[in-house]
């Protein structure tokens, strides 16, 4: 039986746009489903390198306005991998022409833009999902699976950290391309949006509601040239962030991101404290689960480390790969997440996070830069 064509339009050409891009073509190969993804169009504003970009991944045709992509009658779905400071508009104009959306994270600049985007979803009965691909690396799908069967039992602690180490040099310029994230212009934060988005989106997705944080930023480098303006001007992201909270649930939090972790290049960490289990998590290790179990056996209890590479049921999405105890990578997470959001359109059941769910990180976020910036506990707005 013939499948049903998923023609992609693609805004942005980066780290983000090759990464999407490679699950588009990895999909239909271990993920088969009644869906075909056809690479339609990329969009950038060179068209020199929109074009190098297209002949380089396969994708049909190039535009350099995002307009037009939006209004092209063969697209389906655009995806949005440009800075923050774009998703909004974007992703308005292309609900209101009726395509599916798949937006880089976090979701907006801020919480106002994420409710417009919201709204605008909503409105138009779209499918509508945000890149926060951690959630599908196996070994943190079947963190969230032991903690759905209620193995933690109640849950007291939850900790995590986001270390990096790339902007600690000082003549490191801000703005443009590839430096847009030390941009607040652009980028709207710093490691909060960057890092800690991660890190809360998997909090919320894991165990609940936040309900209030208490959170302290720093800049470290002052002030930096701009690459679009050639002169010497302020920093205004967060290169490093920090808060503590309390779930709706009564759990305790502590976060922390940093771009200054000198010898950290992507340090995702994570670890659950419950009455009955504890769970702990490294991107440098992804496909370990480290597992502590209160119910084994006394002479034997310890801290276990699980291989998530069995290909079987037990061990998400791994039955779709290889023989057991072969490794998948971080580029495997997009292939689930594309996956998964076909699956959704075939099912009627859309895959997450949805616009709405990356809307409750953002009011997160929203609430840790308040309570910076007031020295001052906020209460996290409710979506």
């Amino acid at each position: 039986m013939a499948k049903k064509p998923f023609r992609v339009g693609m805004i942005g050409y980066g780290f983000m746009g090759r990464a999407h891009t490679n699950a588009y073509k990895q999909v239909g190969q271990f993920f088969p489903g009644e869906h075909e993804v056809v690479l339609k169009a990329a969009c950038a504003r060179d068209a020199a390198k929109a074009q190098a970009f297209a002949d380089q991944w396969g994708y049909e045709t190039i535009e350099t306005d995002w307009r037009k992509l939006v209004e092209r009658p063969d697209i389906d779905a655009v995806d949005i991998c440009v800075p923050n400071n774009l998703h909004a508009e974007m992703a308005v104009a292309a609900a209101r022409a009726g395509k599916a959306i798949l937006c880089e994270k976090p979701l907006a600049m801020n919480a106002a833009e994420g409710r417009t985007m919201v709204a605008a979803v909503e409105a138009a009965k779209v499918p509508n999902m945000v890149w926060y691909n951690y959630r599908r690396i196996p070994a943190v799908s079947l963190a969230k699976k032991l903690i759905d069967e209620g193995r933690l039992g109640k849950v007291f602690h939850y900790r995590a950290k986001f270390l990096q180490d790339w902007t600690i040099k000082s003549d490191l310029p801000q703005g443009g391309q590839g430096l847009w994230r030390l941009d607040a212009a652009a980028a709207g934060a710093g490691v909060s949006g960057d890092l800690l988005a991660h890190c809360i989106d998997t909090a919320l997705w894991f165990n609940g509601r936040l309900d209030s944080v208490c959170a302290m930023t720093e800049v470290f480098v002052k002030e930096r040239p701009h690459n679009l303006t050639g002169k010497m001007e302020a920093v205004t992201i967060d290169d490093a962030c920090l808060f503590f909270g309390k779930f709706a649930n009564g759990s305790l939090a502590n976060f922390e991101s940093t771009r200054y972790a000198r010898g950290h290049k992507a340090q995702y960490t994570f670890e659950i404290n419950g009455e009955d289990m504890s769970i702990a998590w490294d991107l440098h290790d992804l496909h370990r689960l480290q597992i502590f179990d209160y119910k084994d056996e006394g002479k034997i209890r310890g801290w276990k480390s699980v291989h998530v590479t069995d290909n079987s049921p037990d061990h998400p999405y791994m039955a779709n790969w290889w023989v057991p105890g072969l490794a998948i990578g971080y580029d495997s997470s997009f292939t689930h997440q594309v996956a998964d959001f076909l699956a959704g359109l075939g099912s009627g059941k859309p895959a997450s996070p949805t616009f709405r769910d990356a809307l409750e990180t953002q009011l997160v976020l929203d609430a840790i830069l308040d309570s910076a910036k007031s020295q001052r506990w906020k209460t996290v707005e409710q979506a």
